[in-house]
């Protein structure tokens, strides 16, 4: 039951949304809104207009307003900065429009946050809770490398300060966010760690697609399975690195590498200079029960990132029963405990990541069992409902509570330093 009597106006802002969706986090906010529905609040959701999609509907209980970006009309990577202006605007207009005030304005990433500070001084008495889902610094392990990350990361810093609480989904990103935005002396109950869920009734996979699945990609050797966006930070070149090594230890391999992302050309070309390409397939884009069958025919879901606030693919991995390998790296430690929901090895490590690998193909019986604790644990810890009633414990402390942070009204990153280090 929800903690307000006839529930919590709840107003999302989020740039992605399905089935408009670039990685986890248009997936997070579909799921929450949906369960924060079922629950009785008032859910609307304000993201950018995607194809064939009505600008007003109610899905599941929530409802979803999509909006047409404001000039200037730019492309998202080419002028990243204007591009987010224009949605931003308009993102505005949609939510000084709506016919009643929200009591929560629930801000995520720092792609909304302009339209998020206006609306709550708009809405008086609305409160504002941003999540974090990631950071700019951390994606490039503690550097800004240029101005366009400077202007990312003081804006995430102004949008941590402006919040009334801010939600992280991982005791990782709490230690970032308040290094990187509170310089060590952040109030506690400011920041709130919820993690990130999953529904279970969605990701399964028949048996017969499953056997599809194992003879078009695996033939009759073990097949590792890599999901996720193409970009540096999720360490694919890593998994690629330790190819040889697995191939040698593993007679007949076959590597899925599924996604899509900037650096997909470099990946190709690595597969290629480590004679490896003859045994991996790049899938690109897959829907969504090929990509269920897929995962679940693996023998092996590799997960190499090097920077992960969370690793909503380790759950999605652990609902369909793939055994786990995993980096040592942010949230997915916090989900996979070494040898008893899966394995893991140290980020960008070659070897680490071969051993972990090996072992997870050659000791079949005792991957299977860390599988299926994994999978109990989603139960018991990561359904959405618990989460989304975590969340609304968070609004409601945010409507008592309104104390901000202090925040210089301007506030410059230092040039050439390591923020998560300094």
């Amino acid at each position: 039951m929800s903690l307000y009597a006839q529930g919590v106006r709840v107003l999302h802002l989020s740039w992605e949304y399905p089935p408009l969706v670039y990685g986890g986090l248009g997936r997070h906010v579909h799921a929450l809104a949906e369960a924060q529905a079922a629950r009785g609040d008032d859910v609307t959701v304000i993201t950018q207009m995607a194809p064939g999609e009505a600008t007003d509907a109610v899905v599941a209980g929530v409802r979803v307003l999509r909006v047409p970006h404001d000039p200037p009309l730019v492309p998202l990577d080419e002028q990243l900065l204007a591009w987010v202006m224009g949605l931003e605007t308009s993102m505005i207009r949609a939510g000084l429009e709506l016919e009643r005030e929200p009591d929560v304005i629930h801000a995520h990433d720092w792609i909304v946050s302009h339209a998020a500070v206006t609306l709550r001084t708009a809405f008086r008495s609305a409160a504002l809770v941003s999540t974090i889902h990631a950071t700019e610094a951390g994606r490039h392990q503690g550097w800004l490398p240029g101005s366009l990350s400077e202007a990312i990361h003081s804006t995430e810093h102004w949008l941590v300060h402006e919040s009334d609480r801010v939600i992280v989904c991982s005791h990782h990103m709490y230690a970032e966010v308040e290094k990187l935005f509170a310089e060590g002396s952040l109030n506690p109950d400011h920041v709130h760690v919820i993690a990130n869920g999953i529904d279970l009734s969605r990701w399964r996979a028949t048996r017969g697609e499953i056997a599809t699945a194992r003879d078009r990609y695996g033939a009759a050797g073990p097949l590792i399975v890599f999901i996720g966006r193409l970009e540096w930070e999720k360490g694919v070149h890593t998994l690629i690195d330790a190819l040889p090594r697995l191939r040698r230890r593993l007679p007949g391999l076959r590597v899925v590498i599924a996604g899509r992302g900037g650096a997909t050309d470099e990946l190709h070309r690595l597969a290629r200079e480590r004679r490896v390409a003859n045994i991996i397939e790049f899938t690109g884009w897959m829907p969504e029960r090929e990509l269920n069958a897929l995962i679940a025919a693996a023998d092996a879901l590799v997960i190499p990132s090097i920077y992960e606030p969370f690793g909503l693919v380790a759950l999605e991995g652990a609902a369909l029963g793939a055994p786990l390998v995993v980096a040592r790296t942010g949230g997915l430690a916090e989900f996979v405990e070494d040898g008893v929901t899966g394995r893991i090895f140290e980020p960008g490590d070659v070897a680490d990541l071969a051993r972990a690998a090996t072992s997870a193909v050659r000791e079949a019986t005792d991957s299977l069992t860390m599988a299926r604790t994994a999978r109990a644990r989603l139960e018991s810890s990561y359904r959405w409902e618990l989460l989304a009633a975590q969340t609304e414990n968070t609004y409601a402390d945010a409507r008592a509570r309104h104390d901000r942070l202090t925040a210089p009204p301007v506030w410059i990153p230092p040039r050439g330093v390591n923020l998560l280090r300094a």
